[in-house]
Protein backbone atom coordinates (compact mmCIF):
# COMPACT_ATOMS: atom_id res chain seq x y z
CA UNK A 1 0.00 0.00 0.00
CA UNK A 2 3.25 2.43 0.79
CA UNK A 3 4.02 1.87 -3.00
CA UNK A 4 0.14 3.74 -4.26
CA UNK A 5 -0.47 7.14 -5.13
CA UNK A 6 -3.66 8.51 -5.99
CA UNK A 7 -2.53 11.99 -7.37
CA UNK A 8 -3.99 14.94 -9.62
CA UNK A 9 -1.94 13.61 -12.74
CA UNK A 10 -1.33 17.21 -14.30
CA UNK A 11 1.37 19.07 -11.78
CA UNK A 12 2.67 22.83 -12.78
CA UNK A 13 5.46 23.81 -13.57
CA UNK A 14 8.73 23.76 -11.14
CA UNK A 15 11.82 24.38 -11.28
CA UNK A 16 13.06 21.88 -9.13
CA UNK A 17 15.19 20.39 -12.37
CA UNK A 18 17.52 22.90 -12.40
CA UNK A 19 18.72 22.46 -9.46
CA UNK A 20 18.92 18.73 -8.61
CA UNK A 21 22.99 17.81 -8.54
CA UNK A 22 23.88 15.58 -11.27
CA UNK A 23 25.62 12.03 -10.83
CA UNK A 24 28.59 11.18 -12.32
CA UNK A 25 28.37 8.61 -15.20
CA UNK A 26 32.59 7.85 -15.35
CA UNK A 27 32.79 5.46 -18.44
CA UNK A 28 29.29 5.30 -18.66
CA UNK A 29 28.09 5.94 -22.22
CA UNK A 30 24.93 7.80 -22.16
CA UNK A 31 21.92 7.76 -25.02
CA UNK A 32 18.61 7.49 -26.29
CA UNK A 33 16.26 4.99 -27.61
CA UNK A 34 14.48 6.52 -31.23
CA UNK A 35 10.84 4.66 -31.91
CA UNK A 36 9.94 4.76 -35.27
CA UNK A 37 6.36 3.63 -34.45
CA UNK A 38 5.74 6.55 -31.46
CA UNK A 39 6.56 9.67 -34.36
CA UNK A 40 3.03 9.34 -35.82
CA UNK A 41 0.99 8.99 -32.64
CA UNK A 42 3.09 12.33 -31.45
CA UNK A 43 2.70 13.73 -34.96
CA UNK A 44 6.40 14.45 -35.70
CA UNK A 45 8.37 14.47 -38.90
CA UNK A 46 10.36 11.32 -38.44
CA UNK A 47 13.97 12.49 -40.31
CA UNK A 48 13.86 16.26 -38.69
CA UNK A 49 12.97 14.62 -35.42
CA UNK A 50 16.15 11.91 -35.79
CA UNK A 51 18.58 15.45 -36.80
CA UNK A 52 17.60 17.57 -33.89
CA UNK A 53 17.89 14.42 -31.45
CA UNK A 54 21.13 13.57 -32.65
CA UNK A 55 22.94 17.16 -32.65
CA UNK A 56 22.86 16.22 -28.79
CA UNK A 57 26.24 15.02 -27.60
CA UNK A 58 25.43 12.13 -26.43
CA UNK A 59 27.49 8.64 -27.37
CA UNK A 60 24.59 5.65 -27.88
CA UNK A 61 21.43 5.33 -29.81
CA UNK A 62 19.27 2.70 -29.80
CA UNK A 63 17.18 1.74 -33.35
CA UNK A 64 14.77 -0.90 -33.97
CA UNK A 65 14.20 -2.87 -37.30
CA UNK A 66 10.29 -3.26 -37.00
CA UNK A 67 9.76 -6.16 -39.31
CA UNK A 68 6.37 -5.34 -40.12
CA UNK A 69 7.41 -1.74 -42.08
CA UNK A 70 10.53 -3.68 -43.43
CA UNK A 71 8.43 -6.72 -44.87
CA UNK A 72 4.90 -4.84 -45.62
CA UNK A 73 3.94 -7.40 -48.31
CA UNK A 74 5.74 -11.47 -49.28
CA UNK A 75 8.86 -10.57 -51.09
CA UNK A 76 9.50 -7.05 -50.09
CA UNK A 77 12.74 -6.05 -47.88
CA UNK A 78 12.70 -2.40 -47.37
CA UNK A 79 15.09 -0.93 -45.57
CA UNK A 80 15.70 2.70 -46.85
CA UNK A 81 13.68 4.24 -43.68
CA UNK A 82 16.66 2.13 -41.56
CA UNK A 83 19.11 2.95 -43.67
CA UNK A 84 18.70 6.63 -43.70
CA UNK A 85 18.71 6.38 -39.45
CA UNK A 86 21.60 4.07 -39.19
CA UNK A 87 23.51 6.87 -41.69
CA UNK A 88 22.20 9.50 -39.90
CA UNK A 89 23.60 8.29 -36.30
CA UNK A 90 27.02 7.02 -37.84
CA UNK A 91 27.44 11.25 -39.16
CA UNK A 92 26.43 12.21 -35.76
CA UNK A 93 29.29 9.76 -34.66
CA UNK A 94 27.07 7.65 -32.53
CA UNK A 95 27.30 4.20 -31.57
CA UNK A 96 24.35 2.24 -32.17
CA UNK A 97 22.53 -0.56 -31.01
CA UNK A 98 20.09 -2.39 -33.15
CA UNK A 99 17.27 -3.77 -31.88
CA UNK A 100 16.82 -6.72 -34.94
CA UNK A 101 13.47 -7.86 -33.31
CA UNK A 102 11.97 -10.10 -34.72
CA UNK A 103 8.18 -10.43 -33.16
CA UNK A 104 8.82 -8.19 -30.63
CA UNK A 105 10.74 -4.52 -30.93
CA UNK A 106 10.77 -1.82 -28.66
CA UNK A 107 7.65 0.98 -28.84
CA UNK A 108 3.84 0.49 -28.93
CA UNK A 109 2.49 -1.95 -30.04
CA UNK A 110 6.11 -3.76 -29.55
CA UNK A 111 4.75 -6.49 -31.68
CA UNK A 112 5.70 -6.17 -35.43
CA UNK A 113 4.83 -9.41 -37.21
CA UNK A 114 3.47 -8.85 -40.72
CA UNK A 115 0.21 -9.88 -41.33
CA UNK A 116 1.67 -12.71 -44.44
CA UNK A 117 3.41 -14.03 -42.02
CA UNK A 118 0.92 -14.78 -39.18
CA UNK A 119 -2.50 -16.37 -40.44
CA UNK A 120 -4.32 -15.90 -37.09
CA UNK A 121 -3.78 -14.26 -34.19
CA UNK A 122 -1.27 -16.10 -31.61
CA UNK A 123 -3.26 -18.10 -29.30
CA UNK A 124 -3.71 -16.29 -25.66
CA UNK A 125 -2.62 -17.99 -22.17
CA UNK A 126 -0.20 -19.54 -24.66
CA UNK A 127 3.69 -19.86 -24.18
CA UNK A 128 4.72 -19.93 -28.13
CA UNK A 129 6.95 -22.70 -28.71
CA UNK A 130 9.05 -23.20 -31.75
CA UNK A 131 7.99 -27.03 -33.03
CA UNK A 132 4.47 -25.58 -32.53
CA UNK A 133 4.76 -22.36 -35.11
CA UNK A 134 7.43 -23.62 -37.11
CA UNK A 135 7.15 -21.24 -40.02
CA UNK A 136 6.66 -18.09 -37.62
CA UNK A 137 10.31 -18.91 -36.15
CA UNK A 138 11.34 -19.75 -39.34
CA UNK A 139 10.38 -16.42 -40.95
CA UNK A 140 11.76 -14.78 -37.54
CA UNK A 141 14.90 -16.59 -38.17
CA UNK A 142 15.16 -15.37 -41.78
CA UNK A 143 14.36 -12.19 -40.97
CA UNK A 144 17.28 -11.81 -38.43
CA UNK A 145 19.32 -13.49 -40.50
CA UNK A 146 19.03 -10.63 -43.18
CA UNK A 147 18.95 -7.65 -41.43
CA UNK A 148 22.29 -8.88 -39.77
CA UNK A 149 23.84 -9.36 -42.72
CA UNK A 150 22.76 -6.35 -44.12
CA UNK A 151 24.18 -4.20 -41.56
CA UNK A 152 27.21 -5.93 -39.70
CA UNK A 153 29.82 -4.28 -41.92
CA UNK A 154 28.76 -1.04 -40.08
CA UNK A 155 31.45 -0.17 -37.78
CA UNK A 156 29.18 2.39 -35.90
CA UNK A 157 26.56 -0.90 -34.38
CA UNK A 158 28.13 -2.44 -31.42
CA UNK A 159 25.27 -4.65 -30.55
CA UNK A 160 22.14 -6.47 -31.49
CA UNK A 161 19.52 -6.57 -29.27
CA UNK A 162 17.20 -9.92 -29.74
CA UNK A 163 13.46 -9.00 -29.40
CA UNK A 164 12.18 -6.99 -26.82
CA UNK A 165 11.25 -7.99 -23.23
CA UNK A 166 11.36 -11.50 -24.67
CA UNK A 167 9.27 -13.72 -22.97
CA UNK A 168 6.99 -11.23 -20.88
CA UNK A 169 3.35 -10.74 -22.02
CA UNK A 170 2.75 -8.40 -24.25
CA UNK A 171 2.04 -5.13 -21.74
CA UNK A 172 -1.61 -6.06 -20.55
CA UNK A 173 -3.07 -6.85 -24.05
CA UNK A 174 -2.04 -10.20 -24.53
CA UNK A 175 -1.18 -13.14 -22.57
CA UNK A 176 0.44 -15.13 -25.19
CA UNK A 177 4.49 -15.52 -24.30
CA UNK A 178 7.87 -16.27 -26.10
CA UNK A 179 9.62 -19.56 -24.92
CA UNK A 180 13.00 -19.28 -23.97
CA UNK A 181 13.96 -22.01 -26.86
CA UNK A 182 11.82 -20.00 -29.47
CA UNK A 183 14.21 -16.98 -28.11
CA UNK A 184 17.28 -19.24 -28.42
CA UNK A 185 16.87 -20.45 -31.58
CA UNK A 186 17.04 -16.37 -32.43
CA UNK A 187 19.65 -15.88 -31.07
CA UNK A 188 21.80 -18.75 -32.47
CA UNK A 189 20.94 -17.59 -35.99
CA UNK A 190 22.33 -13.99 -35.35
CA UNK A 191 25.26 -15.39 -34.13
CA UNK A 192 25.61 -17.14 -36.49
CA UNK A 193 25.49 -14.35 -39.04
CA UNK A 194 27.95 -12.06 -36.97
CA UNK A 195 29.77 -14.37 -34.29
CA UNK A 196 31.94 -10.56 -33.45
CA UNK A 197 29.20 -8.31 -31.85
CA UNK A 198 27.44 -9.15 -28.52
CA UNK A 199 24.05 -9.52 -27.92
CA UNK A 200 21.55 -7.58 -25.93
CA UNK A 201 18.69 -8.94 -24.14
CA UNK A 202 16.70 -6.71 -21.83
CA UNK A 203 13.94 -7.25 -19.27
CA UNK A 204 11.82 -5.61 -16.77
CA UNK A 205 13.05 -4.42 -13.41
CA UNK A 206 10.08 -4.30 -11.62
CA UNK A 207 9.91 -1.49 -9.14
CA UNK A 208 6.92 -2.31 -7.02
CA UNK A 209 6.00 -5.23 -5.30
CA UNK A 210 2.49 -5.93 -6.24
CA UNK A 211 4.26 -5.65 -10.35
CA UNK A 212 7.63 -8.29 -8.95
CA UNK A 213 4.41 -10.94 -7.59
CA UNK A 214 2.48 -10.19 -11.33
CA UNK A 215 5.70 -10.45 -13.11
CA UNK A 216 6.52 -13.58 -11.11
CA UNK A 217 3.08 -15.47 -11.71
CA UNK A 218 3.18 -14.77 -14.87
CA UNK A 219 6.43 -16.61 -16.00
CA UNK A 220 7.26 -18.61 -13.32
CA UNK A 221 7.15 -21.66 -15.53
CA UNK A 222 10.12 -20.24 -17.23
CA UNK A 223 11.32 -16.96 -15.75
CA UNK A 224 11.24 -13.79 -16.85
CA UNK A 225 12.96 -11.37 -19.64
CA UNK A 226 15.89 -10.75 -17.43
CA UNK A 227 15.85 -14.21 -16.58
CA UNK A 228 16.40 -15.20 -19.75
CA UNK A 229 18.48 -13.05 -21.14
CA UNK A 230 21.22 -13.60 -18.13
CA UNK A 231 21.15 -17.18 -19.38
CA UNK A 232 21.70 -16.22 -23.25
CA UNK A 233 22.71 -13.14 -23.73
CA UNK A 234 26.37 -11.10 -23.35
CA UNK A 235 24.70 -8.18 -22.00
CA UNK A 236 21.48 -7.55 -19.77
CA UNK A 237 19.66 -4.52 -20.40
CA UNK A 238 17.47 -3.28 -17.34
CA UNK A 239 14.29 -1.33 -18.15
CA UNK A 240 13.25 0.99 -14.89
CA UNK A 241 9.94 2.62 -14.82
CA UNK A 242 10.10 3.78 -11.03
CA UNK A 243 6.39 6.28 -11.51
CA UNK A 244 3.26 4.69 -13.77
CA UNK A 245 -0.40 5.49 -13.67
CA UNK A 246 -2.48 2.16 -12.96
CA UNK A 247 -6.40 3.57 -13.77
CA UNK A 248 -7.81 7.32 -14.20
CA UNK A 249 -10.20 7.63 -10.76
CA UNK A 250 -12.45 10.64 -12.21
CA UNK A 251 -9.95 13.77 -12.02
CA UNK A 252 -7.45 11.58 -10.43
CA UNK A 253 -5.00 9.07 -11.19
CA UNK A 254 -3.82 5.60 -9.27
CA UNK A 255 0.11 5.03 -9.20
CA UNK A 256 2.51 2.92 -8.44
CA UNK A 257 5.24 4.50 -7.49
CA UNK A 258 8.97 3.00 -6.36
CA UNK A 259 9.63 4.22 -2.89
CA UNK A 260 13.36 2.51 -3.29
CA UNK A 261 12.45 -0.31 -0.61
CA UNK A 262 11.47 -3.26 -3.23
CA UNK A 263 15.28 -3.86 -4.02
CA UNK A 264 16.13 -7.68 -3.73
CA UNK A 265 15.78 -8.42 -7.66
CA UNK A 266 18.21 -5.35 -8.50
CA UNK A 267 20.72 -6.35 -5.81
CA UNK A 268 20.36 -10.02 -7.10
CA UNK A 269 21.20 -9.00 -10.29
CA UNK A 270 23.89 -6.38 -10.09
CA UNK A 271 25.71 -8.93 -7.51
CA UNK A 272 25.65 -11.56 -10.29
CA UNK A 273 26.83 -9.31 -12.68
CA UNK A 274 30.33 -8.64 -10.13
CA UNK A 275 30.71 -11.97 -9.17
CA UNK A 276 30.35 -13.53 -12.73
CA UNK A 277 31.79 -10.41 -14.91
CA UNK A 278 28.90 -10.19 -16.82
CA UNK A 279 27.89 -6.78 -18.56
CA UNK A 280 24.61 -4.95 -17.33
CA UNK A 281 23.20 -2.04 -19.27
CA UNK A 282 20.19 0.53 -18.38
CA UNK A 283 18.51 0.03 -21.64
CA UNK A 284 15.78 2.12 -21.03
CA UNK A 285 15.31 4.61 -18.10
CA UNK A 286 11.65 6.42 -17.74
CA UNK A 287 12.22 9.73 -18.93
CA UNK A 288 8.35 10.34 -20.24
CA UNK A 289 5.13 10.39 -18.51
CA UNK A 290 3.76 6.75 -18.13
CA UNK A 291 -0.24 7.66 -17.86
CA UNK A 292 -3.34 5.40 -18.17
CA UNK A 293 -2.93 6.00 -22.37
CA UNK A 294 -0.91 4.47 -24.62
CA UNK A 295 0.12 7.57 -25.67
CA UNK A 296 1.73 10.16 -22.85
CA UNK A 297 -0.60 13.57 -22.76
CA UNK A 298 0.52 16.58 -23.69
CA UNK A 299 -1.23 19.33 -21.90
CA UNK A 300 -0.41 22.74 -22.25
CA UNK A 301 1.27 24.64 -19.20
CA UNK A 302 1.55 21.71 -16.88
CA UNK A 303 3.47 18.22 -16.53
CA UNK A 304 2.45 14.73 -15.74
CA UNK A 305 2.93 13.15 -12.37
CA UNK A 306 3.98 10.46 -13.85
CA UNK A 307 7.44 11.87 -14.73
CA UNK A 308 8.07 15.47 -14.80
CA UNK A 309 11.64 16.59 -16.14
CA UNK A 310 12.62 16.54 -12.40
CA UNK A 311 12.13 12.44 -12.45
CA UNK A 312 14.15 12.32 -15.79
CA UNK A 313 16.99 13.43 -13.55
CA UNK A 314 16.01 10.97 -10.36
CA UNK A 315 16.28 8.12 -12.58
CA UNK A 316 19.50 8.83 -13.84
CA UNK A 317 20.98 9.30 -10.24
CA UNK A 318 19.28 6.22 -8.56
CA UNK A 319 20.48 3.95 -11.73
CA UNK A 320 23.78 5.59 -11.32
CA UNK A 321 23.97 4.92 -7.68
CA UNK A 322 23.11 1.64 -7.90
CA UNK A 323 26.05 0.42 -10.46
CA UNK A 324 28.67 2.76 -8.17
CA UNK A 325 27.31 0.98 -4.91
CA UNK A 326 27.69 -2.45 -6.40
CA UNK A 327 30.92 -1.65 -8.47
CA UNK A 328 29.57 -2.20 -11.73
CA UNK A 329 30.45 -0.80 -14.96
CA UNK A 330 26.91 -0.09 -17.26
CA UNK A 331 27.43 -0.76 -20.71
CA UNK A 332 25.12 2.61 -21.05
CA UNK A 333 22.37 4.45 -19.70
CA UNK A 334 19.96 4.98 -22.18
CA UNK A 335 16.92 7.57 -21.61
CA UNK A 336 13.39 6.50 -22.70
CA UNK A 337 11.21 9.31 -24.00
CA UNK A 338 13.06 11.64 -26.06
CA UNK A 339 10.14 11.91 -28.92
CA UNK A 340 8.42 13.16 -25.99
CA UNK A 341 10.85 16.54 -24.93
CA UNK A 342 11.04 17.23 -28.87
CA UNK A 343 7.35 17.27 -28.83
CA UNK A 344 6.93 19.39 -25.97
CA UNK A 345 9.18 21.85 -27.46
CA UNK A 346 7.48 21.75 -30.72
CA UNK A 347 4.30 22.24 -29.42
CA UNK A 348 4.13 23.47 -25.92
CA UNK A 349 7.04 25.71 -26.09
CA UNK A 350 8.55 23.44 -23.03
CA UNK A 351 12.20 22.59 -23.45
CA UNK A 352 12.29 21.58 -19.66
CA UNK A 353 12.64 17.75 -20.90
CA UNK A 354 14.98 18.68 -23.15
CA UNK A 355 17.67 20.93 -21.05
CA UNK A 356 17.29 18.84 -17.92
CA UNK A 357 18.95 15.92 -20.60
CA UNK A 358 20.99 18.58 -21.58
CA UNK A 359 21.87 19.29 -18.37
CA UNK A 360 22.79 16.19 -17.42
CA UNK A 361 25.13 15.58 -20.37
CA UNK A 362 26.96 18.97 -19.38
CA UNK A 363 27.59 18.13 -16.03
CA UNK A 364 27.53 14.21 -15.51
Amino acid sequence: MLELRVRTPTQPFADTWQRMSIAARHATPLGISFRTPQLAALGLDPQPTLLELLAYPFQMIRLGAYWSRIEPAPGAFDTRELDAQVDAAERAGKQIVLCAGALKTFGYPEFFVPRHRLARPLPEHTLIQPAAFPALVGAATEFLARIVDRYKDRASIVAWQVEHEAVDPLGVEHSWRLSAEFVKQEVSAVRRSDPSRPILMNGYLPPSLPVRLSQWWQTRDQGDSLSVAQQLADIVGIDYYPRHALLALGGKTLYLDDINWQQSRRKALFAWSRAHRRRLMLSEGQAEPWEAVTTPPNPPGKWMFSCPPEQLIATYNRCISWATEASVKLEAYLFWGAEYWLLRSLSQGDKAYLNAFARILETA
